[in-house]
């Protein structure tokens, strides 16, 4: 697995949720992963079920096997400040600058320069080594902006190296860019089994590739349960209505007369199967666009008792299962 896990997604497909529990199944074993949020949404703190996150790398859970999961939200005005100390050694001049507001214009005015301090703040902590020679972690995952903005985001830094032609800026920038080009890193898009997040999946990936940015998985998220197959809705479409109406009355389900409560069960129940019907060919189609992008697929069932931190976990078990770790 690459060390930097980018994860994206159009919005609402829970790309979030997605990009948490990946943390967390590659968290297992001993191993460690720093979560990196960049959107300032505090979502992962709310996942964890912990108070917000600050502008310092902070362990939120502990993964089976005994790994952990540290996460980060990344503040662009403070990420712009250890920039200027770690180029400039501007140090309190910095600081001042902040409290002149310069900072806050800065990254306002130009949103190119927030996205590359986002970026550049990620992959600092994949270069970054303990004094023993060991990567601080072993992976970083990355929740990133969705799928319309994604390759923008992460191409910036190209853009930013070809107008700063010399100096520590256009060095820095390169070095962002041979880590995000590299198989170092992998962009995951998290979809649904639904027309538009398809069709922006497809054409997300269509634009990373063309920007050279190695695309790693598809990932459907909240893939409902098959209650009938291929086989059996052909079998309801097939069964005459006074059948059903029997049927219904010999499990206890009211007199087969006509006008009974079974007969009228009926319409809801065959209306219940064909609405189902119209899903299942849906999400069929859907797959079958998914499985023409040449993508390794996964997915991840929808919880019916909602998200929390336990649905989390279990979420992270079936990626292991699957292969993500």
């Amino acid at each position: 697995m690459s060390r930097l896990q980018v994860v994206s997604g159009k919005g609402g497909t829970g790309k979030t949720t997605v990009a948490a529990a990946l943390a967390l199944a590659l968290a297992e074993e001993g191993k460690r992963t720093l979560l990196v949020e960049v959107e300032g949404r505090q979502g992962i703190a709310q996942l964890f079920e912990t108070e917000a996150l600050p502008y310092e790398e902070r362990k939120i859970a502990v993964a089976p096997g005994g790994g952990e999961v540290y996460a980060l939200a990344i503040d662009p005005e403070l990420a712009l400040l250890d920039y200027l100390q770690m180029f400039y050694k501007l140090g309190g001049a910095g600081r001042a600058l902040k409290k002149l507001g310069a900072i806050d214009f800065a990254t306002t005015i130009a949103p190119g320069l927030r996205d590359v301090l986002l970026t550049g703040k990620a992959c600092e902590a994949v270069r970054r080594k303990e004094k023993s020679g060991r990567f601080a972690y072993d992976y970083v995952v990355m929740d990133a902006p969705p799928t319309g903005r994604i390759t923008r985001f992460l191409n910036v830094n190209d853009e930013v190296a070809g107008l700063a032609k010399i100096g520590p800026i256009h060095n820095q920038a390169q070095a962002v860019m041979r880590v995000l080009k590299s198989p170092e890193t992998a962009v995951h898009l998290v979809t649904l089994l639904e027309e538009m997040p398809v069709q922006e999946t497809a054409d997300g990936i269509a634009e990373l590739r063309a920007a050279k940015l190695p695309v790693g998985r598809v990932i459907v998220n909240m893939v409902r349960p098959e209650v009938l197959d291929a086989a059996e809705l052909e079998l309801v479409r097939g069964t005459a209505r006074s059948s059903f109406a029997q049927s219904l009355s010999a499990a206890g389900l009211g007199g087969a007369r006509r006008g009974g409560h079974a007969e009228r069960l009926v319409d809801p129940l065959l209306a219940q199967a064909e609405e189902y019907a119209e899903r299942y060919a849906l999400e069929h189609e859907q797959r079958a666009v998914l499985g023409e992008l040449g993508l390794p697929l996964h997915e991840l069932p929808l919880l019916a008792e909602g998200m929390d931190l336990a649905g989390l976990y279990q979420l992270a078990k079936e990626l292991r299962k699957q292969g993500m770790s």
